[in-house]
């Protein structure tokens, strides 16, 4: 089993209710699913006006292989109505898989961790709420360290 970690994020229709659909479903495919509480932001980096995010992350455990993992919540999001008109997108879910493991790969398709998950305080809180003392493979930094860092950047 290799912990995990994914981000949760909607901006159109019932937000709330895709947070929730998608954190049962995940419970499918996690064992030991722990998730954060639920935290809405204003959109960053996004050419046109969109509405809020509802925002969330669960950690937990699963014995699929990263690529079958990462398809499986690339299905969640169309089976929830997700559209890819082009990034950045409003979307009715987005799950990103954040951390595998400690595993790092550089692949067309497939960067692990997520290659801006350092950046987004939107993840790195809920992240440093469920799993503090997880250590980012490429920095060696707890989350909660990455979390302050990234929320000392913003004031």
């Amino acid at each position: 089993m290799v912990p995990v970690a994914i981000a949760l994020g909607s901006n159109l229709g019932d937000r709330r209710g895709h947070l929730d659909w998608a954190i049962e479903r995940l419970g499918s495919l996690l064992s030991n699913l722990m998730s954060s509480a639920l935290l809405e932001t204003e959109p960053l980096d996004v050419p046109d006006v969109q509405p809020p995010y509802l925002n969330a992350v669960v950690v937990g455990e699963t014995a699929l292989g990263a690529e079958t993992l990462l398809a499986a919540l690339l299905g969640l999001e169309r089976e929830r109505g997700r559209v890819r008109p082009g990034w950045p997108a409003a979307r009715t879910l987005d799950l990103d898989l954040i951390l595998y493991g400690d595993l790092i790969r550089d692949e067309p398709g497939l960067t692990l961790p997520h290659p801006r998950f350092r950046e987004r305080p939107f993840v790195l809180g809920p992240l440093a709420e469920v799993a503090p003392a997880w250590i980012d493979p490429r920095t060696g930094k707890s989350m909660s360290e990455l979390a302050d860092e990234v929320n000392e950047r913003m004031e």
